[in-house]
């Protein structure tokens, strides 16, 4: 039997700094689709990574409407860093190490643990920043959580965030900066799929929201925008580009 997760002190210390944070930009967050996330049981939240900031505002509303923790799995450099490594160990993030098969094994045992035992966990399928601000290929390791513990998998975007703090521009604070957060409807991972064929409908998913709400954003798609996917008009790297330059660095990580 699993039992929802509490805030604990030192969770309502981080709500407390970036909600802060978030009045400090004026920042406009609007939350969509919340009624998706599960209230009272563990699930998978599958977010796009597009900023430094994506964890923050997937967790935004789990944690001040719903009362709720979110687990993060995070790479475990971070735990290293004098900034952010309180950070992560007081949000209890499952740490990941990119460079051992044993360890990424481990923390993958120890998400699914997590939602058996009904907490939220949230992992960037596509493992990294895309510049594009489209979605790169994601990784079955979302999938394959849902499926050994039997949570739903919840698509989740994020949209405007880039603006702010983003991999390859200098952080600002933006003020006033309109922010989307959008849950979609759960994905169930049946025991015999494929998690490739489960990883593909969790893209097209994803590929959807991200779309809507980047066409439906508050400032719109101003043409030549470096924040804006090229493919709306923006000036951000060609998607192409992005996608062979990042299976050069993974090929590159890969023989090393």
């Amino acid at each position: 039997m699993t039992t929802r997760q509490r805030l604990t002190w030192r969770w309502r210390v981080v709500a407390a700094l970036v909600i802060g944070m978030v009045n400090l930009g004026r920042w406009r967050v609007t939350v969509q689709g919340l009624d998706h996330v599960p209230r009272d049981a563990g699930a998978v939240l599958a977010f796009n990574h597009h900023s430094y900031l994506d964890f923050l505002m997937v967790a935004w509303a789990p944690v001040r409407r719903l009362k709720r923790p979110v687990r993060f799995l995070a790479k475990r450099e971070i735990w290293a860093s004098r900034w952010v490594g309180w950070l992560v160990r007081w949000a209890e993030a499952v740490p990941v190490d990119r460079g051992s098969t044993q360890a990424r094994a481990g923390a993958f045992d120890a998400a699914a643990a997590a939602l058996r035992n009904g907490d939220l966990v949230a992992v960037a399928p596509e493992q990294t920043i895309s510049t594009s601000f489209d979605l790169l290929p994601l990784r079955t390791g979302a999938a394959r959580m849902a499926q050994l513990s039997g949570a739903p998998l919840v698509p989740a975007v994020g949209w405007g965030s880039q603006r702010i703090a983003t991999k390859g521009r200098r952080a600002r604070l933006a003020p006033g900066t309109p922010i989307v957060i959008r849950y979609g409807e759960p994905l169930f991972v049946a025991p015999d799929e494929d998690p490739a064929e489960a990883t593909e409908r969790l893209r097209t998913a994803m590929a959807e929201l991200l779309d809507e709400i980047q066409r439906g954003y508050a400032d719109g798609t101003p043409a030549g925008a470096w924040w804006v996917p090229a493919r709306l008009g923006g000036s951000a790297p060609a998607h192409d580009e992005v996608l062979q330059a990042n299976e050069r660095r993974w090929r590159g990580q890969a023989g090393s």
